[in-house]
């Protein structure tokens, strides 16, 4: 549906006169909202050792938030357009500051896990609103440098939740973590109110509430089964009815998805082979991406050593590369003179690199992680500009949104999934070096019930064994993929350019 006139110059008005000082609170709120995908790996064994949290437990807190935020983001910026963005915002922050504080004061894994849903329902609200009052108070001249800004945060908050986790955990209880966000939502919901101006579309379409019911259960039903797998035995009928209903509510989902007027993703995009090649690179970035984050700082801690501050400093390379390559540009710039899947190939392939150098290298000492970590840096920094620009080329401008909204979800599916993925990869590789340990919840469970030094010596080889082997299979599934991606994406080049061949020849004729 084309947007009459009148409805174009309400959706471009002419540039707020403070929008500058808008953008630093939206992008305040959103660096928030992306610290809390990645803060907790830091924490992990101040949980598992003050809230007696299982390996199981401390993976769903952190896939709580990723999951109720993916399945809710497009159903989100429905919402926004229609009732307005404004309004969306205020309780997006509302909601984040409120889970905050229970998190914060959690006194068990459950209360935990629950409140880190509901921060996930205001995140979700956060994430689909920001970009929306980006591009509405920035006129065309400089809407692309804020976008740029914008951009730059989000990744330079992913990737820098461990550090500011160690920094708060090396003074505070892990409490405090979630407690720091209420200030922030608090300034947050003055500025909103006081600076941002409204704007809906009261023709949009009407939330498709079935289908975010849809993809959050079915999601979360094959992360619950991929998690409990390694517990409970792959075989074992709470593993297998679990996946089935998750698969079978996807299923659901994508047939109720084709059949509404309305739907929260629209299946059609995946009849283009350019969105596909684009999104299975976009999942598999966030895959490696956030079952790395997992999987390092754990490393960090329980096999090198170090506290949770000096853990969060040493994965700060990965943010600073990824921030410095995105502040030069030089994703964007290289997109046009290599082409979209040579870039997306080479950038997949520097983050395959970096994670196979962590498993080769880093068991021993920090030199090799650093070397991991800026080669995964500089691959994300390569590969997402080049993935977004062909999502967003991919379906029709009037959509734009609607690609946003998909690229977002499938991103934190993405996280969800390589925390639930790697992590079981872990859990099962130690359950089968270190059987008699199997009961045990975690690693310093497992430690504490120990009878001498080599069998703590043992169960440590074993968990670092596991971690070399889940980083291994990170490394394979992004290399492939990437390499699915970029062939995806030529070949649908090459089919445009026939198509665009053949109707000049008509033409000529």
């Amino acid at each position: 549906m084309t947007a009459t006139a009148a409805e174009q110059n309400h959706l471009s008005p002419p540039s707020h006169p403070q929008r500058w000082l808008i953008l630093g609170v939206i992008c305040l709120a959103q660096l928030t909202v992306l610290l809390d995908n990645t803060v907790l790996n830091v924490a992990i064994p101040s949980l598992t050792r003050e809230l007696d949290a299982s390996t199981a437990d401390v993976q769903w807190m952190i896939n709580a938030y990723s999951l109720v935020q993916s399945g809710l983001l497009l159903t989100a910026g429905s919402s926004a357009d229609r009732y307005g963005r404004k309004k969306m915002l205020v309780a997006g922050l509302a909601l984040f500051g409120i889970g905050s504080l229970v998190a914060g004061l959690a006194q068990s894994s459950a209360q935990l896990i629950a409140a880190r849903a509901g921060m996930g329902i205001g995140g979700a609200l956060l994430m689909t609103t920001t970009l929306a009052v980006v591009v509405q108070i920035f006129d065309d001249t400089e809407r692309v440098k804020a976008i740029g800004v914008w951009s730059t945060v989000s990744s330079l908050g992913f990737a820098v939740g461990p550090l500011v986790g160690g920094v708060m955990l090396d003074h505070f209880w892990w409490g405090a973590i979630f407690l720091i966000n209420i200030p922030v939502a608090v300034i947050g919901l003055a500025a909103v109110v006081r600076l941002v101006p409204e704007s809906k579309n009261p023709g949009g379409e009407r939330p498709d509430l079935l289908g975010a019911l849809l993809s959050t259960i079915g999601m979360a039903s094959v992360v619950y089964a991929i998690i409990s797998g390694p517990v409970h035995g792959w075989m074992s009928g709470r593993v297998l009815l679990t996946a089935f209903v998750g698969v079978a509510v996807l299923a659901g989902f994508v047939l109720w998805e084709l059949h509404i007027p309305y739907p929260m993703l629209d299946m059609h995009f995946f009849r283009n082979q350019k969105f596909i090649g684009a999104v299975a690179g976009a999942i598999l970035v966030a895959f490696g991406m956030g079952g790395s984050l997992f999987l390092l700082t754990q490393q960090l801690q329980f096999v090198l050593g170090y506290g949770p501050l000096e853990a969060g400093l040493r994965t700060a390379p990965l943010a600073l590369s990824v921030v410095a390559l995105n502040l030069t540009g030089l994703g964007a710039r290289l997109v046009p003179k290599l082409g979209t899947p040579v870039t997306i190939a080479a950038g997949m392939s520097l983050l395959a690199a970096g994670l196979a150098a962590i498993a080769m290298l880093g068991g021993n000492g920090y030199g090799g992680m650093l070397l991991g970590l800026v080669m995964m840096g500089a691959g994300i920094a390569l590969a997402m500009p080049a993935m977004a620009n062909a999502i967003m080329s991919a379906i029709p401008p009037e959509k734009a949104g609607v690609g946003a909204g998909v690229n977002g979800t499938l991103a934190e599916f993405g996280n969800g999934l390589g925390v639930a993925v790697l992590g079981a990869v872990l859990n099962s590789r130690f359950a089968a070096l270190v059987p008699a340990a199997v009961g045990a919840a975690s690693l310093p469970a497992a430690l504490a019930s120990a009878t001498g030094d080599g069998e703590r010596a043992r169960i440590t080889d074993a968990f670092a064994s596991g971690l070399e082997t889940s980083q291994l299979v990170g490394a394979v599934a992004v290399l492939a993929g990437g390499l699915l991606a970029a062939a995806l994406l030529r070949r649908a080049e090459r089919a445009e350019s026939a198509r665009a061949d053949s109707a000049e020849a008509g033409a000529a004729a």
